[in-house]
C-alpha cells in the first residue's frame, strides 16, 4: 500500500524548481535576444556568454516536456536534436541564398521550418565556420538576431502559460489532470525522459558501436558542451527526484548515492566533446557512465516509481 503524498510535495517542485528555472530560461533567453540584436560576430564574449547562459537554463528543463512546452510544438523549435538528416544546416543555408525578408520578422521566423530554428541552428550560426562568416553578412546577422529573438519568444510564451495556467492545474489536479495520482504521473515521467533522453541520445548516440563510434553525433559538440549538457541533466533529474521521494529518507539516501556516482564521473571526464569515444583507452568511461544511468533509471523504476504510486508510461522519446 502507497503512502499519501505530501500536500506540499508538488507546490515544492513547481515553487523551488519548474517555476524558477522557467523564469531563468526566459530571462536568459531575452538577454541573449538583446545583444543579439546589437552584436553580430560570433566570437564576441558578450555575445557567447549569454548564448551558453541561455542554452543551460534550456537544458535544465529539457526534461519538462509536457504542457507549456508542448503547446505549438515549442520544445522543437527551440531544440530540434537529434538532427540525424542533417536538416538544420541545409534549412539555414537555404535560408542565406534565399534571403528572403519575411523571415526576418517574428511572425515570418516563426512559421519557417523548424530545423533553422532554436538553440541547437543558433549553435551552427556561431560556431560552425561554414556559417560564422557566410555571406551575405548583412542578411547573416539579422537572420541570427531573428532566431535569438524566435527563443526569447518561445520561452517567455512558455514561462507566461506556467505562471497564468499550468501551474494551478497542477496544484490542483485540474484541467487535463483527473487526480492527484496523474500529476505525480507526470512528475515522474519527465524523470524517466531526462534519465532516457541522458543514456539513449547524449550518451547513446556518439558512443554508437565500439567498431563504430560516433563522435560527431554528441550532442553540441560545435559548441563543445557535450559533457557540460550530461552534467547540467543529472544535476536539475536530482533535486526532481529527491522531491518525489517524498520525505522518505532511506529511498532518499539510494537515490542521492545513485546521483553522486554518474554525476562525479561526467565531471572528471575532461571531454568536452566526447571525442573520447573513439579512443579505446577513454571510451570505456563514457560506457560506465552510461551503465551508471542505466542503473539510475532501475533504482527509479524499482523503488520510486511504485512509492509513488505510478508507472513511467508512455513519453516524448517513445517511438522516435
Amino acid at each position: 500500500m502507497t503512502t499519501p503524498a505530501r500536500a506540499d510535495m508538488v507546490d515544492e517542485i513547481l515553487d523551488d524548481q519548474i517555476l524558477p528555472d522557467m523564469q531563468a530560461l526566459a530571462e536568459s533567453s531575452e538577454d541573449l535576444a538583446r545583444i543579439a540584436d546589437t552584436t553580430c560576430r560570433p566570437s564576441t564574449s558578450s555575445l557567447r556568454d549569454a548564448y551558453h547562459q541561455a542554452f543551460d537554463a534550456w537544458v535544465r528543463v529539457s526534461h519538462l516536456r509536457f504542457g507549456p512546452t508542448e503547446t505549438n510544438n515549442r520544445a522543437f523549435a527551440l531544440a530540434f536534436w537529434p538532427d540525424s538528416r542533417g536538416k538544420t544546416p541545409k534549412t539555414l543555408a537555404k535560408h542565406l541564398r534565399d534571403t528572403d525578408p519575411t523571415l526576418l520578422t517574428s511572425e515570418g521566423f516563426a512559421q519557417s521550418s523548424i530545423a533553422g530554428r532554436g538553440f541547437y541552428a543558433l549553435e551552427f550560426m556561431y560556431f560552425d565556420q561554414n556559417f560564422t562568416s557566410a555571406e551575405p553578412h548583412a542578411y547573416r546577422c539579422a537572420l541570427t538576431a531573428a532566431m535569438a529573438q524566435d527563443i526569447a519568444t518561445n520561452t517567455a510564451d512558455i514561462y507566461q502559460d506556467w505562471q497564468n495556467s499550468y501551474a494551478n492545474q497542477m496544484r490542483n489536479a485540474s484541467g487535463r489532470y483527473q487526480d492527484e495520482t496523474e500529476v505525480k504521473q507526470e512528475l515522474y515521467k519527465s524523470l524517466n525522459t531526462g534519465l532516457q533522453l541522458l543514456a539513449d541520445m547524449r550518451l547513446g548516440r556518439p558512443l554508437g558501436s565500439f567498431d563504430k563510434p560516433r563522435p560527431k553525433r554528441a550532442e553540441a559538440w560545435r559548441s563543445g558542451r557535450s559533457q557540460h549538457h550530461i552534467v547540467l541533466a543529472l544535476q536539475s533529474l536530482q533535486p526532481l527526484a529527491i522531491a518525489l521521494a517524498d520525505g522518505d529518507q532511506d529511498l532518499i539516501a539510494r537515490l542521492e548515492a545513485a546521483f553522486q556516482k554518474p554525476i562525479l564521473r561526467a565531471l572528471r571526464l575532461d571531454d568536452p566533446r566526447l571525442e573520447g569515444v573513439a579512443d579505446p583507452a577513454k571510451r570505456f568511461r563514457l560506457e560506465a557512465l552510461q551503465q551508471e544511468v542505466n542503473d539510475l533509471r532501475a533504482l527509479i523504476e524499482s523503488d520510486l516509481g511504485p512509492s509513488l504510486g505510478v508507472l513511467a508510461g508512455f513519453n516524448s522519446l517513445d517511438g522516435d
